[in-house]
């Protein structure tokens, strides 16, 4: 293992509160998961923080912030030219989010990062200073990875909800079907 890839590997397992013992593959050089992303969640993804359930609860994804769902798409397919997913099933997220799936992967697909990063700037140059909340579902590294390279490419006022969708729905709100946002490709 290369030296920088194993000091990043301990200090998200330590951040983490894992054993050194836990899979150090499960880690990029640059300490993103890149694998096994369903697993609890111990720390915040920094440069980007950690909003709380209650705090993001009041406010309204349609006006207060940019929520952003990065769950994958499962058993689906993105048409490369155009940009469009073909569902296999469907996918429910928080009324006013946007879904970029597979935003969270790492390594990240570099044309559907920068639709992401398109998105982002798109929202503040509407509303600048708008907050961006990065969400998929509870015990998820996507939305972990997604915030924190956000805010580590120096978009500023990032957060992460640990609960996703998850958490949305078991404090009684609803969830509504969406589809991805369209990126083509070059």
């Amino acid at each position: 293992m290369r030296a920088g890839r194993a000091v990043a590997f301990v200090l998200v397992a330590l951040w983490a509160g894992q054993s050194i013992g836990a899979a150090p593959a499960d880690f990029g050089p640059d300490g993103y998961r890149t694998a096994r992303y369903r697993a609890p969640v111990g720390i915040d993804p920094a440069p980007a923080g950690h909003i709380a359930l209650a705090a993001a609860l009041m406010l309204d994804p349609k006006r207060d912030a940019l929520f952003i769902d990065v769950l994958p798409v499962e058993g689906g397919v993105r048409e490369a030219a155009s940009g469009r997913w073909r569902l296999s099933e469907r996918h429910v997220t928080i009324p006013g989010a946007r879904w970029h799936p597979e935003t969270g992967r790492d390594p990240v697909d570099p044309v559907l990062w920068r639709g992401l990063e398109a998105e982002v700037r798109r929202a503040r140059a509407r509303q600048p200073g708008i907050p961006v909340v990065l969400f998929c579902r509870s015990d998820c590294w996507m939305s972990w990875n997604a915030a924190r390279r956000l805010a580590a490419a120096g978009h500023a006022d990032i957060w992460w909800l640990a609960e996703g969708t998850d958490g949305w729905h078991d404090a009684g709100r609803e969830l509504v079907e969406i589809q991805p946002v369209a990126i083509p490709g070059r």
